[in-house]
This record gives structure tokens, sequence and C-alpha cells, in this order.
């Protein structure tokens, strides 16, 4: 229950944020926002919340102040200042904190686009371009160099700045008529305006022996065959100068990769899975990708990854009640394994082997006991077993009274532990 004292001087809640909207600031940072009421009767409480997410675990509130000591691009975001009193409609005024950060650096190379050679040739166009992801990206600037010394825009040397609605935060060096002279190291060095952040120096080396990518599969890494659980490598051989980043995805279905995402990136051309699952049993895609490589029609090639797991059978367990002198059939199916070409069964009494054998066409086994005597009586466990393990049906085999037997006895044998009843027969 909330209750106040009305009066003419109730009023809803108001404030303001002494603070700048945006803030801008330098990871490691001490950031504090101040909110102040203007206005409201009763006295309103101040609250702060952040858009997505919980406030930082490091936050320190003090009544309308919040702090963040070292604030990091994870902190980064929208955070609001709420008033309440219970009277109206709460007030909330909002700021929003940037993190600056340079991260990603890229380039690709793309050959004279007039052309349909891929190869870098000697009196053609050749353009490098560089990416580079940047917060916030109106800070951005780029400077080109060409073996250490700055590169200015010429006739033959054109620097341009993409539409940073297109490809943001990528600039190019257009290298017209190319010329041995032109051969070099080219650096492309990302900055921000206001400092404080590292500068990306990205190298891309223009010679005789930069040529295009090649990508294949070793013979004896396709097919490869696993156990579901282990930890297995997928590898593509890509060749080339620069080696591109290679691009993994699922060439047989339309679902993610191991981390949840449509494609994984490689920078060695192998894919790791840990924990390997039955699921990702399939064909892989490796290609290459246009970044830190030549921006031509990507090369690719294809990995078949099969997974092996030990059979599902049904039942687990199933308790038998049966009578000595009458007959009992156990049966085990299997509903899934891999491989299913070498399966085999083995029918076992405790540590007791009761028959071995193979399946054909079934896709299950039975066991039958024509007349159960009282060594009859126990667990009997059906293995169906393949390369990658087994699977095991178990069957718990106890006798029980017949219905004449039962009646033949005063009351007090019912409440007997059943081995002394069989005991006692």
């Amino acid at each position: 229950m909330v209750s106040f004292r009305l009066s003419n001087k109730t009023a809803s809640p108001s404030i303001k944020l002494l603070v700048d909207d945006p803030i801008v600031v330098n990871p490691g940072e001490a950031i504090t926002l101040v909110c102040v009421t203007t206005g409201g009767e009763p006295a309103p409480t101040l609250t702060w919340v952040r858009s997505i997410g919980a406030l930082p675990e490091k936050t320190v509130l003090n009544g309308g102040t919040l702090t963040i000591p070292a604030i990091t691009s994870d902190d980064a975001g929208t955070y609001s200042c709420i008033a309440n009193n219970n009277v109206g409609n709460p007030a909330k005024k909002s700021t929003n904190i940037i993190v600056r950060a340079l991260k990603k650096g890229r380039f690709w190379i793309t050959p004279d686009p007039y052309h349909k050679d891929d190869n870098i040739q000697i009196g053609r166009e050749v353009k490098i371009s560089c990416q580079v992801e940047a917060v916030p990206s109106e800070e951005l600037t780029f400077s080109w160099f060409k073996n250490g010394r700055p590169l200015r825009s010429s006739e033959r040397m054109v620097i341009t700045q993409t539409d940073p609605d297109v490809s943001p935060g990528t600039t190019n060096l257009d290298i017209i008529d190319l010329k041995f002279t032109d051969f070099g190291t080219y650096t492309c060095v990302a900055s921000l305006k206001g400092g404080g952040i590292s500068d990306i120096s990205i190298d891309v080396n223009i010679s005789s022996s930069t040529v295009p990518p090649n990508l294949t599969v070793p013979q004896e890494k396709s097919p490869l065959v696993t156990r579901e659980g282990d930890i297995i490598e997928l590898q593509c051989q890509v060749t080339g100068k620069p080696k591109p980043i290679i691009l993994w995805s699922r060439a047989d279905k339309e679902i993610a990769m191991p981390d949840g995402s449509m494609q994984m990136e490689s920078y060695d051309g192998i894919l790791r899975i840990v924990n390997v699952s039955r699921e990702m049993t399939g064909t892989y895609r490796c290609q290459t990708s246009q970044y830190n490589g030549f921006n031509v029609k990507p090369r690719e090639a294809l990995v078949q990854l099969i997974v092996q797991y030990p059979p599902a059978v049904e039942p687990a367990f199933l308790e038998i009640r049966q009578g000595q002198g009458r007959s009992m059939t156990m049966s085990c199916r299997v509903l899934r394994a891999y491989p299913t070409r070498v399966l085999t069964y083995e029918w076992r009494l405790g540590n007791k082997l009761l028959r071995t054998g193979q399946f054909d066409a079934h896709d299950s086994t039975e066991y039958i006991v024509s007349s159960l005597s009282r060594d009859s009586y126990g667990i009997y466990n059906c293995n169906i077993i393949n390369e990658a393990g087994a699977g095991r049906c178990s069957f718990l085999v106890t006798g029980k009274l017949s219905k004449v037997l039962a009646m033949s006895f005063p009351a007090k044998w019912c409440f007997l532990p059943e081995r002394m009843r069989t005991k006692a027969f």
C-alpha cells in the first residue's frame, strides 16, 4: 500500500540530466551521470536503468548519481534516469554513452575490373581497399603510405573514401596503369580524431608474387569419420599471396554452424569442432572470402563429416514377472545407430553369455526362455554394438505366484519378501 497527503502542491515529477548527449569517452575512463529533480510533490525517487541488459556490475549508485569506473565497450549504450512519486506518469530522461573503438581491420585487392583475368598485371589497374570498424564512425580518418612514405592522391594514385552508407569505414587506393616501380608495401592507417585510441595499420604487399588464392582439400581429410563427443578438425588448404580468410558453412543444410552462426571464419583453413554431435553429420563448404585477399570469384571446396554414434534401443529397462515353468520372450529393438552395417548383439544373464549374433534385415533381436526355472530369474542384458559403442536393453525377470497357490496359503505369506516366498515353494 502506498499513501501520501494530497494537497494543492501535489504534482507529478520532473527531472533533468546534467550531462551531454551523447557522451563520447575513451575506454578506461570513469564516467559520471547526474540526474536531479526539478519538480514533484511528494519528492520523487530516482533510479537508473539501461536500455539493453542490466547496469554494469561495477556501477556505483548514489541517489541520482551513477558512476561507471574504467568504462569498456561492453558498457556502451543508452542509460535512463527515471523519477517516480506515484503522481501521474514517471519522468524519464536518457543519454547515450559511446565508447571509442577501432576494430576488425581488413583489406582486399581488386584486379582490373575491365579484364576477366584475376591476376595483377603490369599496365593494368589494381585497387586496394581498407576497411575498419570505428566508433564513432564520424571520427574515423585514413592515411596511406608506400614503403613507409606518405602517399597523396595523384593522376595514377587515386585515394578515395567510399560512401559510408554503402561500405562504412572503407578507403580505396586505385593504382592506374601499374608499373614495376609501383611494387612495394602499401600501408593503410586508421585513426580516430578524438585520440586516446591506438591506430590500426594494415600492410598490403603488391608484387609479382601477389597471386589469387587456390583452395584444395587433402585427400585424407574427406570424408572424415569421428565419434560423437570427440574433437574434430576439418581442413581446407589455401595457397596464394596474400592468404585470405576462409569462410565455413553447411553445404547440405540451411542450418547454423556449431557456434550458432551461419558462417564461421578461419585464418588457417581449419574448422575445429569440440564435442561433435550426430546432428553435425553432413557436408561442409569452405570458401575464400574477399577479406585479406583478392576480391575475385570465391574459390570453394567441400568436406564430408561422418559422425558415428552408439545404437539407441528400446526398452531401456523392463520388469517381467513370470512363474516357473512358463515361457518368456524378451525383445530388444534398435531405434537408430550409425554405422548400421556392422550391428551385432549379445544376450547375457548376469555375467553369463547366452547368445551372440549379427543383425540381418530386422531391427530387433529376441531371446526366448521356453521354461523358466529358479536359475532363470535375474537381470538379462541385450547389448547392441557398433563401432561407436553399445546400447543396452535390460530386463528384470522375477517369479510370481499363481492364483491357485496364492489362495492355498495363509494371508501372512503375502507379506513375506518375494525371495522367501520363492524359496518356500
